[in-house]
């Protein structure tokens, strides 16, 4: 062994173009599999609506209340292409797709993207600045009470038991009671700028806030315990510039894993601070498209949830690999 190959077999594995290459070989084995799970995803929902008792024709015709000829209802299924076989059907929907047509609403007579595409902004607003809140109230419990001794670290596993306990729709009425009808220092609905969006993204993050620190806490006091720390105190560093700059950064690892199950979570639970606050939304969507039965609206919102999902954990796999650039050294060396 040479003098210039030693310090390369004794340490990690720096990064080189290898490194990127496995890096790029992991990602694109990740894009490739959220593409089966995004089908998987488009198909089990089809086939379960499909399944589901009931005649779409129904809603077409404009509810239960209508009582249309036999020519009528024929006529509406062969436009509508339920007059073939199930699979006929699930085929012609998949090539839709592909094509970016998702259907014609069954209820409003429109296609379905008109519909739909204006609601995913607001709802990742919603769900963007929940996730912001609740690292935010994460982040502070973990920095002002882990490690301070006995009575503080109770506080803070105290106040994280109990966010992670409330369900977010009483966190919003309590919050919509208190600081909006009370206090009146927010709006009580409607969708008016950031201010509107404070407290139902709050109704969001407090209880996802309390997951988050506890995952947290636990890494954030094994790494106050680690070696790199106690050298950066043995070299002077401050307490707080201990925490911020080395064990904070190790601690957020797996929380940060956690915020793609998180995201996926705020997309589905935002039809609770939407129908309480009144927002717009793909979950006020989706709750009246299953009420009205109008199933290409459904399947729409479906896609557009799983979709999102599907690249904030791509997101969140790259940035795992910037944050902690062992997984790429391991990538490569594997």
């Amino acid at each position: 062994m040479t003098a210039s190959t030693a310090p390369l077999t004794a340490g990690a594995a720096p990064r080189t173009t290898t490194t990127a290459g496995a890096t790029g070989r992991a990602i694109t084995r990740r894009v490739a599999g959220s593409v089966l799970v995004l089908w998987a995803s488009v198909t089990l929902t089809f086939f379960v609506l499909r399944l589901t008792p009931g005649d779409p024709i129904t809603a077409i015709l404009g509810g239960a209340g209508s009582a249309p000829s036999e020519e009528t209802v024929a006529a509406l299924r062969a436009e509508y292409g339920l007059d073939q076989p199930v699979i006929v059907q699930y085929l012609g929907y998949l090539g839709g797709l592909l094509r970016g047509d998702f259907g014609t609403s069954y209820v409003f007579q429109v296609p379905v993207w008109d519909i739909v595409g204006p609601q995913i902004l607001p709802t990742l607003q919603l769900a963007g600045l929940a996730l912001v809140f609740a690292w935010g109230l994460a982040l502070t419990f973990t920095l002002l009470t882990v490690g301070r001794g006995r009575v503080l670290d109770g506080v803070g596993r105290s106040v994280e038991v109990l966010f992670a306990s409330l369900p977010a729709f009483w966190v919003g009425i309590m919050l919509a009671v208190v600081f909006a009808v009370t206090l009146g220092w927010f709006p009580v609905a409607g969708d008016d700028g950031f201010v509107s969006l404070v407290l139902p993204a709050l109704s969001l993050a407090i209880p996802l806030s309390g997951f988050i620190a506890q995952v947290t806490r636990s890494s954030f006091e094994d790494a106050l315990a680690q070696p790199f720390v106690l050298s950066a105190r043995a070299r002077g560093l401050g307490d707080t510039a201990v925490r911020i700059t080395h064990a904070l950064r190790h601690a957020i690892l797996p929380g940060i894993t956690l915020s793609a199950w998180a995201v996926g979570s705020l997309m589905s639970s935002a039809v609770v601070a939407e129908i309480i606050f009144a927002r717009p939304g793909l979950g006020r969507s989706l709750v009246d498209a299953i009420t009205n039965r109008d199933l290409p609206i459904t399947l729409a919102v479906v896609v557009v949830i799983a979709a999102v999902y599907i690249l904030v954990n791509l997101a969140v796999d790259v940035l795992y690999r910037v944050v902690d650039p062992r997984t790429s050294s391991k990538g490569s060396a594997a």
